[in-house]
């Protein structure tokens, strides 16, 4: 007897990559059922803050998936208004040295002839554009195309768009397939879920549900913290960060990095990041670094010193060895695909990413080329290896 079909498509991961996904699917005219094991936004979306960023970029596929991911966020923006607190507040980058400048200097030109904006600000312009901001700066580069969303709003409005059946709360134990090897769908603890297509949206945990479905894909966690402050009236217009922060999103260092970013929210406290260290899933406390967090920020910004910080929390960002996510048809197993590993960049290139694997389940040329996403460029072990620690998806 043929398998009943419970859905077209089982999208694994509730946070901002899966629900953008789970809405170009629906409106692509397929029937989607999300799944997963917390609540949405429950893992490294609700822990973000939010950043739609080209700035931080070099020229290269990144690049193009951001470009092309701003380009559907700003319409989202359109669509859903306030709701999720959308702001095309742009970022600034600052350097201290005139080294540090040139050097930002050499991006901005490079990534201006990709096809972002990018202004730049000497010292006079940078007190014009943030007064608070500390003198003696260098100068830096205005980056209009940056913006923010409140990232657990975005991903809980853009499930309930498509209008996807949520099955929050359900652990995904095995993948299934037929003696085909194809996808047939999911299992949890539940019950099984039934479909053709399954897309591996599950971030940090896309590896080990990679591997239930047989495969590597070499996703590790990258922990980073943020601090919050007390709501403020609008001190930091901008995003800020500091030149260093584009070299520390492209190390491959497992020790602790951490890099001075500041912007203002809607809702009046200040994000204060960020981050990066690999610690596997250890969620503990680190003094070391929200102390570094703290001194970076007042270096930015030396007005903070009187403010208080309310809490910290920390995310895990789901890191591929080549800062590049997968996304697209896994190649090793028919009706397996992929949209996970996009490291500190998953809120901002969600909706790309939403877009390309729904143009690929209906087999529609994909408008960026998947090449370099592919994820099967990592090789294939004798036996898949797991990400260390922790539980499957």
């Amino acid at each position: 007897m043929a398998m009943r079909l419970t859905c077209d498509v089982v999208v694994v991961g509730a946070g901002a990559v899966g629900a953008a996904c789970a809405l170009y699917a629906a409106r692509a005219g397929l029937d989607v059922s999300v799944v997963d094991r917390d609540p949405v936004a429950g893992g490294t979306t609700g822990a973000g803050e939010g950043n739609l960023l080209v700035s931080d970029k070099d020229p290269g596929p990144e690049l193009e998936l951001a470009l092309y991911s701003a380009g559907l966020w700003a319409r989202l923006a359109d669509e859903f208004g306030p709701a999720i607190e959308y702001e095309p507040k742009g970022g600034l980058v600052v350097a201290k040295t005139p080294g540090e400048l040139s050097a930002l200097h050499g991006l901005a030109e490079r990534q201006r002839a990709a096809g972002v904006d990018a202004d730049r600000a000497d010292a006079r312009e940078l007190g014009e554009l943030e007064p608070h901001l500390a003198p003696g700066l260098a100068g830096g580069v205005l980056y209009p195309q940056d913006a923010q969303v409140m990232p657990a709003l975005a991903a809980a409005h853009l499930i309930r768009a498509s209008g996807a059946r949520l099955h929050a709360g359900r652990t995904v134990t095995g993948v299934l397939r037929g003696r085909d090897g194809a996808v047939r769908g999911v299992r949890t603890a539940q019950g099984d879920i039934h479909a053709p297509a399954v897309v591996n949206a599950a971030g940090t945990w896309g590896g080990e549900l990679a591997a239930l479905a047989g495969v590597h894909l070499p996703v590790l966690p990258r922990r980073g913290f943020v601090l919050v402050t007390e709501p403020l009236p609008r001190m930091v217009r901008h995003k800020v960060y500091a030149a260093d922060y584009v070299a520390d999103v492209a190390s491959d260092s497992a020790a602790l990095r951490a890099s001075p970013v500041v912007e203002g929210t809607a809702a009046g406290p200040v994000l204060i990041g960020a981050t990066r260290e690999r610690v596997g899933f250890d969620r503990r406390l680190s003094l070391p670094a929200v102390r570094a967090l703290a001194a970076g920020a007042i270096g930015l910004f030396p007005v903070l010193e009187r403010v208080r910080a309310l809490r910290t929390y920390a995310g895990f960002r789901p890191y591929l060895p080549d800062h590049l996510p997968a996304i697209g048809p896994d190649p090793r197993v028919p009706g397996l695909l992929h949209a996970c590993g996009h490291e500190g960049a998953g809120i901002g290139l969600a909706t790309g990413t939403g877009q390309l694997i729904a143009q690929a389940l209906t087999g529609k040329a994909t408008e960026l080329d998947l090449g370099p996403f592919r994820p099967d460029r990592f090789g294939t072990p004798g036996t898949p290896s797991p990400t260390s620690g922790g539980e499957t998806p």
